[in-house]
């Protein structure tokens, strides 16, 4: 047997497989991330780095067009000097982000999901000071869209779906 019949045979006995057990993909006409779609109110940004988060999750989401969730946020962020030279300059910083989340349902308001993600980004100090503050205020945006997909990510894969 040929390494591509034994590898056509791999994928459609797991094609069988997942078949049998009731897997559909996320993003199929009628996946748990259509029903998501335009569906989750999220609450407006206060901060800079809110409005970079909210920026993406209503990219990967949609608009709320017709919502049947509200998303609250709250981020937080914490700076730490990476890298240090002899002479005690720093010139490498992370910024470690956490994004706690809670997700209602408008017409009860029962709480649906809550949790915490988190993820880091990090930034040269090396340049002047209008290069630093640009790669400060890049990384955190990169971090901002690191939660964002995360959050994403989670809703999907937990999300109750339509009742089949």
């Amino acid at each position: 047997m040929s390494s591509s019949d034994r590898r056509t045979l791999v994928l459609g006995l797991a094609a069988l497989a997942l078949g049998g057990c009731g897997f559909r993909p996320a993003h199929g006409p009628e996946g748990v991330a259509s029903d998501l779609r335009g569906g989750i109110a999220i609450d407006p940004p206060d901060t800079r780095n809110a409005f970079a988060l909210v920026e993406r999750l209503e990219d990967r989401l949609g608009r709320a067009d017709a919502p049947v969730y509200r998303l609250g946020h709250r981020i937080g962020t914490s700076r730490r000097a990476l890298g240090i030279t002899g002479a005690q300059e720093t010139t490498r910083f992370t910024i470690e982000g956490d994004l706690a989340f809670e997700l209602y349902e408008l017409a009860t308001g029962r709480l649906v999901q809550s949790g915490k993600v988190t993820a880091f980004s990090a930034y040269s100090a090396t340049g002047s000071t209008v290069a630093t503050l640009a790669a400060e205020r890049d990384a955190e945006r990169r971090l901002m869209v690191m939660l964002a997909d995360q959050l994403v990510t989670r809703l999907i894969a937990t999300a109750p779906g339509r009742a089949r």
